[in-house]
């Protein structure tokens, strides 16, 4: 999403990995930005090393830019860029998704912003234990078409007790709940600046959004993410590489497994595509998990349809759909279980009283919060054929 948002807004970037991180390549740059997704994973991609070199990065002058999960990681339970902490589930709205308004303070980053109405996804929420971090965004009321959990507030909302949902749902639903939190925040470590938004400002066709990320690329990096070299991106698809019968047949059986994956779950009333790129999913089941596979491998596909393609990718692809089907088979029998026990009573992504449901859940996404188990290992081979991708079609 935010390689998208980049792409359309016309920006400068380089691709940046945690490798990359740990090697120094940080030297080169005014800003890291980091987009959202678990940002437990995140740390552990960076390990020690890498996560000294984005502190000295910073404490020497280095601007740091992080949406969600990437302003997760800058906190006190990450790599403490900022004296913020997150709030635990019990304290906070967890599972809020959609349109939310905000009450904002004066900074360069609104500028050509007449109302301020953004998407937030999931965010996590901010205990700013810092006096000197500056708010500059708070929550106000969120949009009916917004989502908390799999309810859809403005349809729920008006004839529904919040108190009493919560009690059935065991987490806290009220959007309300979120009114007068801090959304973005902004703060000094040593030399550098931190921005920290729990605001997707990479949501895709939000024009509103666009200029908000063009405005903090300017701020945090005078337009350019490079001191020693201008750094670039691809501004036009390049379509039409002279792909052969085996790697075309690979392609279009990695697009048919996860269309397949998608159409199971809608057709058994699990989920439903709330935009091109997101899905809503019902309370109980790894949702975002099958999105973001889903988005990753037709990344995968399309970047491979492309000119320039590197010679070995065909075995990538062949070791990528070996893991790949037999995972998705296993997910849609765990699909069904959970749909099952569903109607039996409560359960959540992360526990349930079926053994069987407990078991393959462990298998394909170990019992870890965020997510580890088959669905990692296939999902490290994807974004590591991803990100070689990005690079060749650069």
């Amino acid at each position: 999403m935010a390689y998208n948002a980049l792409l359309k807004a016309g920006l400068p970037f380089d691709l940046v990995s945690s490798d990359d991180i740990k090697k120094g390549q940080l030297e080169n740059y005014t800003m890291l930005f980091v987009p959202g997704g678990w940002s437990s994973n995140k740390l552990k991609a960076l390990g020690d090393e890498g996560i000294e070199a984005v502190r000295r990065f910073v404490r020497d002058g280095g601007n740091y830019l992080g949406f969600c999960g990437g302003a997760g990681l800058a906190t006190r339970e990450g790599i403490s860029l900022l004296d913020i902490r997150r709030k635990p589930t019990k304290e906070r709205v967890p599972s809020f998704s959609g349109g939310i308004a905000l009450s904002t303070r004066q900074h360069a980053i609104w500028g050509g912003i007449r109302k301020p109405v953004f998407h937030a996804w999931w965010p996590p929420q901010f205990d700013i234990c810092d006096e000197d971090v500056r708010v500059l965004a708070s929550y106000k009321k969120a949009l009916p078409d917004a989502f908390t959990s799999d309810l859809c507030i403005g349809d729920v909302g008006p004839l529904s007790d919040w108190a009493e949902l919560e009690k059935t749902y065991r987490i806290n639903l009220d959007p309300e709940r979120l009114s007068g939190e801090p959304a973005v925040v902004s703060g000094k470590c040593g030399k550098g600046t931190v921005v920290l938004s729990l605001i997707h400002f990479d949501t895709p066709d939000d024009p509103d959004a666009k200029t908000v990320l063009i405005n903090l690329w300017n701020v945090l990096s005078g337009g350019k993410t490079a001191k020693t070299k201008q750094a670039y991106c691809r501004t036009a698809k390049s379509e039409g590489a002279a792909l052969d019968i085996r790697t075309k047949t690979l392609l279009d059986d990695l697009d048919n497994a996860v269309d397949d994956l998608i159409t199971f779950g809608t057709r058994n009333f699990l989920w439903f595509w709330r935009s091109p790129l997101l899905l809503q999913w019902r309370r109980g089941i790894r949702g975002l998990e099958y999105n973001t596979l889903y988005s990753m491998v037709r990344s995968v596909t399309d970047e491979c349809r492309r000119e320039n393609l590197p010679e070995d990718v065909g075995k990538k692809l062949q070791k990528i759909k070996k893991r790949l089907v037999p995972f998705i088979e296993r997910s849609k029998q765990l699909l069904i279980f959970e749909r099952f026990a569903m109607q039996q009573g409560h359960i959540t992504f992360e526990q349930s009283h079926d053994s069987k449901i407990q078991s393959i859940r462990s298998e394909l996404f170990s019992s870890s919060k965020s997510y580890g188990g088959l669905f990692k290992e296939i999902l490290d081979e994807i974004d590591s054929l991803l990100f070689e991708l990005l690079h060749t079609n650069y």
